[in-house]
This record gives C-alpha cells, structure tokens and sequence, in this order.
C-alpha cells in the first residue's frame, strides 16, 4: 500500500488538499493518507496525526505565543513521518511550518510535493533557496508565480486556481432575496470581515460605521455571510443595532447577487472576482505586525485581484486607511454609478480568465496528475 502524508495547516489549503486527496482515491483506491487534517481532509479519509486547526494563526507578532503548541505538533507529525515511512508527502501553506516539515521529511528520503506556492514573491524571498532545496515539485495556483519560481530554479508548474470552475452561487437572486426577507428593491452590500474570529472582530466595528454611513443616504439591505470558523450566531452580539444581517454561510450567493461587497483582501476577493461582483477590499493587523509587515513586504499591491491584473482594479484600504468614512466613501462610489460597476466587472472578468489555463481548467485534475508522475518514478 502506497502512504502519503498530506499536511494542510489553513482553511483553504485544507480544503484544496482535501480536493486532491478525493481525487486520487478515485484514482488510486489503495493510498493511505495521514497528516495534519482539518475538517476537509478528515472528511475526505485522511489520518489526523494532528489538527490542521492547532496550527492556524493570523499575524507576525500573534504567532508568538502560540510557538510551544505548534512546536509541539510539529515534533508529533515529523515522528508520525519518521514512524510510518510515506512514500510522499504533499505539503500545501503554512510555509514557516511546512519549510521546518520539509526539510525533515528530506532527511528522511521522503519527496515533497508544495500544493499553492507560498508567497516569496511578496516577502522573505531568501525562502526560495529553502525551497529548492526542499521541494521536488510546486504547485502554483496565480498566473504571475510560474515565471517567478522558474527564474529561481524551482521545479514549478502551473494549475490554474481550483476555484476558477467552481465558484457559482447556488440560488438566483430572487430566491436568495426571499429566503432572507431581503428587499428586491434594494441594492444589496455583501459585508465579509474575514473567515478568522480575530481578523473579523478587528474589521466589524469599521465595516459597521460604514453600514451606518451608507444607509444614511440610501435604502440598502446588508448581509454578513459568516464563514463556518465563525458561525452566524457569533456576531449576533456585535452586530446588535447595526443594518447589516448575519446569514450562515452562502457567501457565493451573496457576492454573485449582491451590487457591492466589502471584503477583506484574501482568497474571499479572487471568490468576489470570479463571481463578478464590484468590491472594496481591506485589511487590518496588529500595530506592530503593520509595522514589521511593512519593512519585509514588497509589493505593488495587497489584494490578489489588483496583482494578478498588475494594476489597481479594487480600492485597497489597508491598516489605517481601513475606516468607516473611507470603505463608506469607495462604496457609495460604486453604488451611486452604474458605469463605474460596469468598468469594474469587465476588469474582474480579465482577472477571472486568467486564472484557468487554456485547454485544462481542472487545476485539482492537473495536481493529481503530477502526483501519479512523481510516484511513477519511485524507486
């Protein structure tokens, strides 16, 4: 029986690895899969040797107190590895773990498999040389990263994104209207804070301030559709006396129907990209992760859309720009003109198609073939 340890330490690289762990079964029904498993990947078969859940955390300077219990899993899934002999192992985010992993799994005659590049391209750069040695083949999912990792001598190739031939909302618009009492009349603002309990608590009290601001001056319906980390009922309480609504879920829905969304920069913007809808992003951390963020990031822009375009497509409100009156103000620009909308889909349109590589769009199907390619050729 062939054995891959699969390890997945966010939300959203659990979700795709557990993509790829469902489509090799079909294709390999004798791989034996075990790692660090969120809920996707303990869904999809995979032997939790740990939680992917013990390890995710937001920011440079949060991390810090966190270090004894991450450390703690690392050493347990490294002797799980060391123990149980994979014949791969297919790591995907988290790269200040999975580096320390990696390296590991190498010194014990393990190949690596990186599923999404971690973003050097962005900040930290000297990774790159970790990464060659460490990493048998990379998996990049953002057109912009092939050419990167190939001019630094990194065994690449390009997927497309996994989202690109998924991402549609399941109801139309007049039934999800309905089913949340929701005014057909009204222009919609999808309000999406973050999929972390931190990250949205940081962003609500502005987004709230500019929900209040913008209903001022128009009849609006808002909703929040809370991520499964979070739940709908945990921001009842901080939402109270505010006009925006918190649903369960169903952020598809309420960013292919909404007329605006205010979303925080992460993969909820390519998701708001590929359904079409005209967004503000933003973004807030601690003073002092801003602080040493900005001395180690080098980027034109913050959010994925504007860098995948190269210019800016979206209005970025980062850090202190991120307040009530400036979201408020970006917000009612787009509502207030049809034109500008318009210009704004057609742009998120571009960025939508470059994401599914011509002649292949299964960029999960085209993962799965570089793994069967690696374990042809094992000893």
């Amino acid at each position: 029986m062939l054995r891959i340890l699969v390890s997945a330490g966010e939300a959203s690289g659990d979700y795709y690895a557990a993509e790829l762990v469902r489509k090799l079964r079909c294709r390999r029904p004798d791989i034996d899969f075990f790692g660090c498993a969120g809920p996707h990947l303990r869904e999809a078969g995979a032997r939790p040797i740990i939680r992917s859940e013990d390890l995710s955390v937001v920011g440079i300077v949060e991390v810090i107190g966190h270090l004894p219990r991450i450390w703690q899993r690392y050493r347990r899934l490294v002797r799980a590895a060391a123990r149980e002999k994979p014949d791969l192992a297919i790591l995907t985010d988290s790269p200040d773990f999975h580096f320390r992993v990696a390296r590991k799994l190498k010194g014990l005659g393990v190949p690596v498999m990186y599923l999404i590049a971690p973003q050097v391209w962005a900040w930290r750069k000297g990774r790159v040389k970790t990464m060659r040695r460490v990493i048998d083949r990379l998996l990049c999912i953002f057109p912009f990263e092939e050419a990167f990792f190939r001019e630094h001598g990194v065994p690449v190739t390009y997927l497309g994104h996994p989202l690109a031939t998924r991402v549609c909302p399941a109801l139309t618009r007049e039934e999800f209207f309905r089913k949340h009492n929701l005014d057909p009349d009204r222009p919609l603002v999808a309000v999406l804070p973050g999929s972390r309990r931190g990250e949205a608590l940081r962003h609500l009290p502005e987004l709230m301030r500019a929900a209040i601001i913008l209903a001022k001056d128009r009849p609006l319906s808002f909703v929040l559709p809370a991520s499964p980390t979070c739940g709908a009922e945990f921001f009842r309480g901080p939402l109270a006396g505010s006009p925006i609504q918190p649903i369960e879920g169903e952020a598809w829905d309420a960013m292919a129907h909404c007329d605006v969304a205010l979303a925080a920069s992460g993969t909820v913007t390519v998701e708001a990209a590929l359904l079409g809808a005209p967004m503000v992003t933003f973004y807030r951390v601690t003073p002092l992760s801003w602080a040493i963020g900005k001395l180690l990031v080098r980027v034109p822009f913050y959010s994925m859309v504007n860098l995948i375009a190269g210019k800016q497509v979206v209005p970025e409100l980062m850090q202190g720009a991120m307040t009530g009156e400036r979201i408020a103000a970006e917000a009612s620009r787009l509502l207030d003109s049809a034109e500008e909308r318009g210009k704004m889909k057609e742009a998120l349109a571009r960025v939508a198609a470059q994401l599914i590589p011509q002649g292949r769009p299964d960029a999960i199907g085209r993962a799965a073939d570089e793994v069967e390619r690696m374990l042809e050729v094992l000893p």
